[in-house]
């Protein structure tokens, strides 16, 4: 029996410890899907806490058939979704982090990585979006992504070759765009 089953069944039977470490086991994933769907890490700590509030209080409604984490991500998006929906705040666009001197410390660059590559995902349909964040942002399975979305797996597949073939397609213009804008406006 795996760790998350032994967990689930203590759960069913009250054990209020087994849900602490269910929470501990599943908190850093959660938290970082949230951290993609939030404007800021506050409202991104908010969301997973509510998602596990949400879990704990409609445990009673969920019947396992070994498909937790589907129903775990399921609660974070419709969290995520709620939150977003709330708090309608504007993030930091790259043009403006490069203007602000507080932004030019080395190890910003590293976010600065994070922020093109969620700029660029976010130039995508939301569905695709999504696939790609639970795919390379949370390292799930096809499997996994077809059982949290709810969708075949083949159409997970294609829709994930789809959002890469479009990401690539939009790196090759933006680097054509910078060699442009480096060549003074000449090709």
């Amino acid at each position: 029996m795996r760790r998350e089953d032994e967990l689930l069944q203590r759960m069913e039977q009250g054990d209020t410890r087994a849900a602490d470490e269910l929470i501990e086991m599943f908190y850093p994933e959660i938290l970082r899907y949230c951290l993609w769907h939030a404007p800021n890490r506050f409202l991104a700590e908010d969301a997973a806490q509510e998602t596990f509030l949400k879990v704990i209080r409609y445990f009673d409604r969920y019947t396992h058939k070994g498909r937790f984490k589907a129903f775990l991500y399921r609660i974070a998006a419709n969290t995520c979704i709620d939150m977003q929906r709330k708090n309608r705040h504007t993030e930091v666009s790259l043009e403006e982090a490069a203007l602000d001197p507080a932004y030019s410390d080395p190890a910003f660059e590293a976010i600065r990585a994070d922020l093109t590559v969620k700029q660029l995902v976010s130039r995508l349909p939301k569905d695709l979006q999504e696939i790609i964040l639970l795919r390379y942002g949370q390292d799930l399975t096809i499997r996994e992504i077809a059982e949290i979305l709810n969708l075949p797996h083949g159409t997970v597949q294609s829709r994930l070759r789809s959002a890469l073939k479009k990401l690539k397609a939009e790196i090759v213009l933006q680097e054509e765009g910078a060699v442009y804008r480096k060549k003074g406006g000449l090709l």
